[in-house]
Formats: C-alpha cells, structure tokens, sequence
C-alpha cells in the first residue's frame, strides 16, 4: 500500500485529506472534562507507601484531573479579562498544562526548577487549526514514563556546553558528563582489533590490501559469507547471522566451564536494550484480571522502570542492602512480592550484576537465593549481566546466574531465565555500535516461537553490531597476529577503570556526610550524601528532591554532571547521586578536586 501511495502522488493526496478530515472530527468531538484530583503530594507520599505502583493509566488520569482544573481556571479568568476566546487562550491553556506537567514530574524528582529554555507547544497552527496530537490523545504511558539518565540535568548539561563555546563565562572551562556510562565519550580508546574488523567487513577491497593481520582477515571473510549477497548491507536472519550466534553459543559454554549452550537459543539485539524491552513486551499480560509485575532492584537502571511505564505494567521495588555492600536479602524480596500480590501479578524478576548504579557483585550464595526464590514463586529471571567482565574487586567474582543454576540441579536447573550483554560495557564500550545477545534458557517452545515472531517484525539488529558481537566473543587467541596487542589493549581498559574505582571510592569517603560502598564492578559510584535541613527545606521550596538540588548545584558550580539517586530510587530518606568512573584518569583526579571544594560550599551554604 506505501509503494502504492509514494507512485501515485494523487492517492496520496487523497489518503492525507482523509487523514486530516478524520482528525478534524475527532477535535471536533473531544472535550475535556475534570473530576478532582489528589494533591501532587499526597500522590508522592501515597506511592512511597506502595511497593506495587499505580498504574501509569490511573496515574495520568489523576495528573490529567489536576493539569485541566487549572487549565480551565487559567481560562476562565482569561475569558474574564479579555471576553472573548481567542488563539491567545488556547495558547495560555497550552502552557499552563505543560507548566503543570512539569510541576507533577518536579515533585517526583525528576526535574528541576532551573530554567530550560521552554518552547512554544502552541497547538495553534497559523491557520487556527489545532494539531491532531495533543497530550490529551497520546498515549499517557509516554508522559509517565522517565529516563533520568537522559534528564533535566543532562539538557542543562548540553546548554553550558553550548554557552561556554558562545563565550559566556563560567567558574569552569568543560562541562564533565559522569552522568552515562558513554566509554569512548570520555577518552577511552577503542580496540584495534574490533575496529579492524568493523573496517574488513564494511569494505571488503581493504582484504586486499597488507595492512590487516591475517586472523582478522580469515575472520572478515567468514562474516562475509555469512551474509546475503557477501556484503554487510544485506538483511539478516532476525535473530542474528547464524555464524556470530553459533560464536556466542561457544563463548558462553566456554565461560561457563562446559555447561552446554544451543546456539538457537541466542538473540543478537542493538545493544541489551532491545531485548530486555522484548522480553518485557512478552510478559505484558493480565492474568486473573490484574496487571503484570516486575520485581526491579532499587537503586536501578531506569532503562526498566521506563519500559515498565511505557508498557503500562506495575513495578515492584525490593531494595538492596546498602549496609551490607548493596547486597541482596531473600526476606526483602519475599516482603516485596507478597505486597505486590494484592495489587498486580509477578510475573518476573530483574537482576543486575554486577550492579548499575550501585557496582556491587553478587556472591554465589547471594545468586542461589535468587534462584530459589524465583523458582518457588513461578517468576521468570531476567539476568542483565552486561558488566560481567568488570570486576575489580579481589575479593569478588562473577558467576553467570546460567551456571550457577545448572550447578543446583533440578528443579533449579530447568528455571526459566533470560540473560543480556552488550558491546557498549565491558572493555569495549562501543556504545553507539548498538550490539548485544539475549540467551532464553528453558521457555516453552510455543512461548518462544511468538517471540521470534514479534522479533522478526524488527527485521533484525544492525550488522555493524552484530561484527562487535563477533569480536567480543570470537577474540584473537595465543599465537594469532593480533594476540598480542589484542591482550595489551583490554587489560590496559580494565587496569585503569580498576584504578578509577579505588580512586573514587577512596576520595568520596573522605567527604563530609558521605557514606560509600566499595566499586566492586561496573563502571559507576553511588554515594549516600547526608544533605542538611536547610538543603531540604530549599528543595522543596523549588520542588524538587533535595538530592536534584544537590545534582544541579554541583552542574553550576563546576561543570560536573551526575545523576541524582531519586532517578534510580532509594530508601526514603536517604539521598545519593551517580557518577562514572569513566574519566581519563588525570580528568578524574581534576573532577573529585573540584567535587571536593564544591561539596564544602554546599555544606557550608546550607549548615
């Protein structure tokens, strides 16, 4: 039908008219209408209450209840001064649902009060007519849903950036990103090797050419034959070349000391994203009239509780043991759970390990608890494992949750799992490749035919992604040519970020009011900072969480950027932010200095 519309511009004038005509009606039809709505407030307090939350359709219903009371207040008063209503009210009515927005997602935390530069969301075209999409007729999932990664701090963050290029002076020269776990971003170096490869594959006639080793060159060609019509710019299978999924299935039997791993099994995606999304979408199901739930570790990585949102499930908070290096208790998962019960249906449990953002590593005791739980409460594990190659702690280790349950035996052994990684972690950090694998491990054989289903409505993930994918499981190996420099390059990643965590584990602990875990793993800190009343009580003036302030502050004052805890949850209460060990290390040392001055004025300001 497209090819259809694009070779006939008539029918596709047609097509637009009928398009437009239909949305005139629909406008024409819709009216809005507004039953109370609790307070701003009184809805944070009453989701801190609950372990399963509301639902993002009752939530915006509420938000919406609110919005329009004061959207219609605006215009009444509006009518009252002008008498008339004109494409200036409808304007007016526009801004103060956006500011009302704004305000609501203020008091959860996720925004702050620091001006972004607002733009004109008029729905007032310049022939009167209003836009077909509006807040009103979108889905609502999208306006609960929030990336915090992504967030105020990081828009603010990209204007300084913008500012200082204008010369506006600042008491900084560099905006610093430690809010994203971007590797190359922040001057690591990529691996000759994966790049190489990249570069074989994508033009074929530097196989001609001396300059590539001969193992990257075999290992180019096999790619290339893989592929339809020998080149990487043809579509593949939608779960992967059959040739990098057979690699993978050899890399994870391999890591797993033996333990049998069926190529079929495995999922190439761009980056864990996708495929953790995937999985999520399979689960999205009522069952005996209740909305799905998943159980999420909290602090977490807000990828989860946004596709939660965005899928219009529940999320069921159970929170790790800050006290004991962000460890994991049964008795906590098993509170959670039953909670959740009389609200939602758990359906699923996410585990991240090592932990973002907390860098903890998961002990094999630890990981046996979790599969006994799942086990007994019928739940599908979801293993996000994207940083196992990350551990920098002596004392620690990872264990794959594939290995450790085949190791328990049945029934343990036949739990339904699903685990991720990706090329963007790692020594790697190609993040803007966008390649990854999901495994499924024991899903019912229909279940798993709808989800290559679904997947197959994707095509398939990029081939770009899918040659790092190669790389980071068929590596060069003792004797290759490219061995050598291969080995020399990773560990010098690895070596330097082990030295980052020790570094900032050891600063942060120095401040005043700051509590810090080790960096067992991955690539982040998450500090709990004791912020004075006087701190809190400005927050809320501004509405905002006190550790948003504290975030927003620091971004003014220095340059640094970091993620505050509120994005990823914490215990109420308690305030921390989230940084990356990623600087180079002579821009970290530059960045703690500079950190360390400013959280003496902070303390200072508000004592």
């Amino acid at each position: 039908m497209s090819r259809q519309l694009l070779r006939n511009p008539a029918t596709m004038q047609r097509a637009a008219s009928a398009v437009a005509s239909t949305c005139a009606r629909t406008l024409t039809s819709s009216s809005s209408s507004s039953s109370g709505g609790s307070a701003v407030a009184t809805r944070r307090q009453q989701q801190q209450q609950q372990q399963c939350k509301l639902t993002p359709s009752v939530g915006i219903r509420r938000w919406k209840s609110s919005t329009l009371h004061n959207n219609n207040s605006a215009e009444q008063q509006n009518q009252k001064l002008t008498g008339t209503a004109t494409a200036t009210s409808t304007a007016t009515a526009t801004a103060t649902l956006r500011r009302s927005q704004t305000e609501a997602l203020n008091a959860r935390g996720s925004h702050s009060t620091f001006d972004v530069p607002s733009r004109n969301m008029s729905t007032t075209q310049k022939n009167g007519n209003q836009k077909c999409l509006q807040l009103e007729n979108i889905n609502p999932n999208f306006i609960v849903m929030e990336y915090a990664v992504r967030g105020p701090l990081v828009i603010r963050a990209g204007e300084i950036e913008k500012e200082l290029e204008k010369g506006v002076k600042k008491p900084f020269d560099q905006v610093i990103r430690a809010n994203i776990g971007d590797c190359h971003a922040m001057g690591q170096q990529p691996l000759t090797f994966l790049r190489q490869l990249l570069a074989l594959t994508m033009e074929p006639r530097l196989l001609n050419t001396p300059d590539y080793p001969a193992d990257v060159k075999e290992r180019a060609c096999a790619l290339l034959a893989a592929c339809q019509g020998g080149s990487m710019g043809s579509y593949t299978d939608s779960a992967g070349l059959e040739h990098v999924r057979r690699q993978v299935a050899s890399f994870i039997k391999e890591r797993d000391g033996g333990v049998d791993c069926d190529w079929q099994n495995i999922y190439l995606t761009g980056g864990a994203s996708p495929g953790i999304k995937s999985i999520l979408s399979l689960l999205h199901c009522h069952v005996e009239e209740k909305l799905p739930g998943i159980m999420v570790p909290i602090p977490q990585y807000p990828l989860y509780s946004a596709t939660i949102a965005e899928y219009g499930m529940s999320k069921i908070d159970y929170y790790l043991d800050e006290a004991n290096k962000w460890g994991l208790n049964r008795k906590e998962l098993q509170r959670a759970y039953d909670e959740a019960k009389t609200q939602c249906n758990p359906r699923a449990l996410v585990i991240i390990n090592p932990g973002n953002p907390t860098g903890q590593v998961l002990s094999r005791q630890n990981i046996e608890e979790i599969i006994k739980f799942a086990q007994e409460n019928q739940l599908l594990l979801l293993a996000d494992e994207v940083y196992q190659a990350n551990v920098y702690d002596k004392d620690s280790k990872f264990h794959s949750f594939k290995k450790v349950m085949h190791e328990m035996g049945e029934p343990y052994r036949s739990q339904e799992l699903v685990s991720f990684l990706s090329v963007s972690k790692g020594f790697l950090g190609e993040c803007g490749i966008r390649g990854g694998y999901m495994e499924v491990i024991n899903l019912c054989p229909q279940v798993k035919a709808m989800l290559t289903k679904s997947i197959t409505a994707s095509l398939c993930s990029t081939t770009a992604g899918q040659v790092a994918v190669s790389a980071l499981v068929n590596p060069p190996r003792a004797g290759e040519p490219s061995f050598e420099l291969y080995n020399k390059e990773k560990n010098a990643v690895l070596d330097a970020l082990k030295e980052r965590a020790e570094l900032v584990h050891k600063t942060f602990s120095s401040f005043e009011g700051y509590t810090v875990n080790p960096v067992q793993g991955a690539m982040y800190v998450f500090p709990r900072v004791e912020i004075p009343p006087k701190a809190v009580e400005a927050a809320k003036a501004k509405k905002m969480a006190p550790d948003a302030l504290y975030a927003f502050e620091l971004l003014e004052s220095t340059g640094i950027c970091v993620v505050p805890g509120s994005g990823f949850g914490q215990l109420p209460g308690t305030y921390h932010f989230r940084s990356t060990i990623l600087p180079q290390t002579d821009k970290l040392k530059l960045m703690l200095e500079k950190f360390r001055q400013f959280h003496l004025d902070f303390m200072k300001k508000y004592k």
